[in-house]
């Protein structure tokens, strides 16, 4: 789908960003809060709710060495055992509310896509506005660094057109 928006873009000399983002640590970095707020938000029955957070409330931890152990430490972050559905649920349901700041990819024709495209720990904003672009990009930074998470820059990427042609002048970071 998106590199049929880019083809598009090109063809149909039309404006369009494309923005590739990797989320570091996507599944130790969940907010317990967060699970909830998503599981209320996909409806999910209150007695799985309770039961989650009944789950997630008992994490502990305390290191030890040979001379010394710490005292018990509530952990209010993290998935256990690498669980990848929740994480899913939680970036997958808080992204779909950051849409709402940019209308459709316009890619001419009468074809249009979803600003944002997102799968386990990657992210695509797609947008035909400079402007929209950047505000996607502004409210995916909020939520992140609500989440205690952040992008990866070195892997992150992005690809403006301008009229058609590649426009090297225009980055987002």
């Amino acid at each position: 789908m998106i590199w049929e928006a880019i083809q598009r873009a090109k063809s149909e000399k039309l404006n369009l960003d494309v923005v590739w983002l990797e989320l570091a640590n996507a599944y130790g970095s969940v907010p317990h809060e967060m699970i909830q707020l998503a599981l209320r938000m996909y409806h999910v029955s209150k007695v799985i709710q309770v039961m989650l957070d009944d789950y997630f409330s008992g994490f502990r931890m305390r290191f030890s060495t040979k001379d010394y152990t710490t005292n018990w430490i509530n952990l209010d972050v993290g998935i256990a055992m690498g669980c990848h559905n929740i994480p899913n649920t939680v970036h997958n349901g808080h992204r779909s509310h950051i849409e709402g700041s940019a209308g459709l990819a316009n890619l001419g024709g009468g074809c249009s896509m979803p600003p944002l495209k997102a799968f386990i720990d990657d992210t695509t904003v797609i947008c035909f506005k400079e402007d929209e672009t950047r505000r996607m990009l502004t409210r995916l930074d909020v939520l992140t660094a609500w989440c205690r998470s952040e992008f990866k820059r070195k892997k992150s990427r992005s690809l403006s057109i301008r009229t058609g042609k590649v426009d090297e002048a225009t980055t987002f970071q």
